[in-house]
């Protein structure tokens, strides 16, 4: 087993999407990268923490590949945008990618080159790529949000569509039992 911590805006969103890929054995709302220990939601809203809202994703590296979760990671949320993700902003929104290891680091620089050099994007990529350090794990609301709350218009209208657009591009990356 393998982690990697990222930050993709609303965390509800990154969650949703990563629960549903193969390899994936959990994915943990929570936060990252600030200067407040122990934050709550409401601390971490402010956006006076440091902190990023963010995904801790723990994958079988034997059945996927930590390229293949930086694609997806990059294809679902706005890698170009600062401190922004759709109408949610503050730096706790930024794109972030924590890495545990130097080649975690490698493979991350080599994917954000990789995109950039394609030129997927109009503009240039903003994703910082830091080592991980503490995380702490988001409220028990938080955790399976999307399961718990598919009704709710947040999900409704922010989530159920990334998913959709997740589920027309990586098809084959989601799991079996989903498809069903």
């Amino acid at each position: 087993m393998q982690k990697i911590t990222f930050g993709s805006g609303c965390f509800w969103c990154t969650e949703a999407i990563f629960q549903t890929v193969k390899g994936v054995k959990s994915a943990i709302s929570g936060y990252m990268g600030g200067h407040v220990q122990n934050p709550t939601y409401e601390q971490v809203c402010t956006g006076n923490t440091g902190h990023a809202e963010v995904v801790e994703v723990q994958y079988d590296a034997s059945e996927i590949s930590l390229d293949e979760l930086l694609l997806i990671f990059f294809k679902t949320h706005y890698a170009t945008t600062l401190n922004r993700q759709g109408n949610d902003i503050g730096t706790q929104y930024r794109s972030a990618i924590y890495y545990y290891t130097d080649e975690q680091k490698q493979i991350a620089e080599a994917m954000v080159k990789r995109l950039t050099d394609e030129q997927v994007y109009d503009n240039p990529i903003v994703t910082e790529i830091t080592p991980a350090s503490v995380f702490y794990r988001a409220e028990d609301y938080h955790q399976d949000y999307f399961t718990h709350n598919a009704t709710k218009s947040y999900c409704a209208f922010v989530i159920q569509p990334k998913l959709n657009k997740f589920a027309k591009e990586f098809l084959d990356k989601i799991k079996p039992e989903l498809l069903q």
